[in-house]
């Protein structure tokens, strides 16, 4: 009897495991993976699905035509917004971002971000280009709830080609041009997954064709001296064809890039599980056609704020969906837990609702929505038929998509209705938006190293930067002792930390001191570094924003901090040359902790 108990037993769990099995791996499968590709500086009029037949981006056109396109989706005019509202789900003003550079940048740490979202629910998460939401940790987006991190932090970057990037924190030099850069890194970190037999979430956050205006050859070719059919409709006279040509070219090595990660799904046998967005972070960053809306980068006007919005999920979503609603950045976080069966109930309320209803086509009971714009002191409103731009006036979108004529007179109710919106998002926001008393964290128990920019200090006296730009810049004309470079800054965790400078200097000599509180450290630039700025040589257009050193990195000591506020400060003490330095960053390594 035994015997044959234990035959029942072992037949019934044999039967169990048979069934079960195939089921578990069924639903494992069909757990989809993330990838989401976000441009920077691309307009809405730059890709040729939206009809510019200037250029040909197929492969991002083939997310639409596979999935679902929304034809009105808005971002924010400039870039680390739409960033900050694509993590969080909130509009940027609630989450600390009043800027593009030197700290405002910075999402507030109370935040939940996507990647802290999907993190918890074990994918494996990661980064891939340009961050945009604060460098040093816990703002770092390995405190953000990315696994990986390749790229670099700051607005825009000096080189495209060869460049200083940083790994998880650490400070590496990157293979050849960025972007293809940042997709080779991003595909490893899929195959990586595949093999652990993980779920992933992929971010690619790619940086063109934001300037400096550089390219790849091959793709620069198709473009130096064709003739071109599409001009911008408003102001055609403005158009730069240097940079015009320049920025399709990006946009073409973009599409190129997207083809090869779409390539890479294929290859793995994972393209039917997994999510595909595509979307860009602020109008054109130059004049060129743009469908003809009104508004660029920067501007709250449909053609600055107006993005391509495309999903593909062949699991989940019918090929050609178009969607006609008008949806927001912030919409995404809840959309993609959502398809993703991820809870997004957060201590904080989400500005952004869930699309997955209009992505399986049931916009049924879908609700009228006023979307706000808002960068710096400019609000715009936007409902579905009108938009309230940021001097008051009225708008038919559906009949005057390019803002030509306004109807307030005529819609004296809608102005009511979307001056009030206006008016409580800026009661709400505006009196502390630019408003910041954020020390720069640095020594955090988190993170072994803290990076510290010239773009995040403050210099004094003679010193000035090499671009009025901050995001890419270093300090020069440090001429006079009086003179000196001093960070905001709170100390984490006490211990002792090895410092590294990135410097150039015509001549060496210079006495310095780093001070905090009541730590310092003495060393000299005991070796000059000479070099010439980089970059002009692969720029296709003129750049506005700072070129690049060489900086040469060397360890100048270790220094004793304590936990606890204040000012972190470099000065020099004796300048026996013309200049003390050029300085372009101070790194913090933990030693020890107390």
């Amino acid at each position: 009897m035994r015997t044959d108990l234990k035959i029942v037993q072992w037949l019934f769990c044999a039967l169990v495991a048979a069934f079960t099995v195939p089921v578990v791996a069924e639903v494992q499968a069909r757990r989809p993976n993330v990838v989401v590709f976000l441009s920077d500086d691309q307009g809405w009029g730059d890709l040729s699905s939206s009809g510019n037949t200037d250029l040909e981006t197929p492969n991002i056109d083939s997310l639409a035509t596979a999935g679902a396109s929304f034809d009105r989706f808005y971002v924010c005019p400039v870039c680390s917004p739409t960033r900050a509202e694509f993590l969080t789900g909130r509009h940027h003003a609630y989450s600390g971002v009043y800027s593009t550079s030197a700290g405002g940048e910075r999402m507030d740490l109370d935040e939940v971000t996507i990647g802290d979202l999907f993190k918890a629910e074990g994918y494996r998460t990661g980064a891939f280009g340009k961050w945009h939401n604060g460098m040093q940790y816990p703002y770092h987006p390995n405190g953000r709830g990315f696994d990986e991190f390749y790229g670099f932090c700051s607005g825009h970057w000096g080189n495209y080609f060869d460049p200083m990037f940083e790994r998880n924190g650490r400070i590496v030099r990157g293979r050849g041009f960025c972007i293809d850069d940042f997709t080779d890194n991003a595909i490893a970190f899929m195959e990586k997954s595949v093999d652990q037999k993980k779920p992933f979430f992929a971010y690619l956050p790619y940086n063109t064709p934001h300037s400096p205006m550089q390219v790849p050859e091959r793709f620069w070719k198709r473009f130096s001296d064709r003739p071109l059919q599409f001009k911008n409709e408003q102001q055609p006279n403005k158009e730069i064809q240097s940079h015009k040509r320049s920025a399709l070219a990006m946009c073409e090595n973009l599409d190129w890039n997207v083809g090869r990660v779409l390539e890479k799904l294929d290859t793995l046998g994972i393209a039917d599980d997994t999510i595909v967005v595509w979307f860009h972070d602020n109008g054109p960053n130059g004049t060129r056609w743009n469908g003809g809306m009104k508004g660029k980068k920067g501007s709250t006007d449909e053609g600055g704020v107006r993005s391509p919005l495309y999903v593909r999920w062949p699991h989940a979503i019918k090929p050609g969906t178009k969607i006609p609603e008008i949806t927001s950045a912030r919409d995404l976080l809840p959309t993609l837990c959502e398809l993703a069966d991820i809870s997004f109930e957060t201590e904080k309320s989400l500005d952004g609702v869930s699309l997955k209803p209009l992505l399986i086509g049931n916009s049924e009971g879908w609700p009228d929505r006023i979307l706000i714009n808002h960068w710096k002191d400019k609000i715009s409103a936007r409902s579905q038929q009108f938009r309230l731009d940021n001097q008051g006036k009225l708008f038919d979108m559906i009949a005057d998509p390019g803002q030509r004529k306004d109807v307030s007179k005529e819609h004296l109710d809608v102005v009511a209705s979307l001056v009030e919106k206006v008016t409580v998002h800026r009661e709400a926001h505006m009196a502390g938006y630019f408003v910041d008393d954020r020390p720069f964290v640095i020594a955090h128990p988190d993170s072994i190293l803290t990076q510290l920019p010239a773009r995040d200090a403050v210099a004094h006296g003679g010193i000035e930067r090499s671009n009025r730009y901050p995001n890419c810049s270093y300090f020069k004309n440090w001429k006079n002792t009086d003179d000196k470079i001093t960070f905001v800054a709170e100390v984490a965790t006490t211990g002792k930390y090895k410092v590294v400078l990135y410097y150039a200097a015509k001549q060496a000599g210079a006495d310095c001191t780093l001070r905090f509180n009541d730590a310092s450290l003495r060393f000299q630039i005991a070796e000059a570094h000479d070099v010439p700025e980089r970059g002009a040589e692969n720029d296709r257009h003129p750049r506005a924003e700072s070129y690049v050193k060489d900086f040469r990195p060397v360890g100048i000591g270790e220094i004793d901090l304590r936990k606890g506020k204040g000012e972190l400060t470099l000065r020099a003490t004796a300048i026996p040359g013309a200049e003390a330095m050029e300085f372009r960053m101070l790194t913090l390594e933990r030693v020890s902790l107390e």
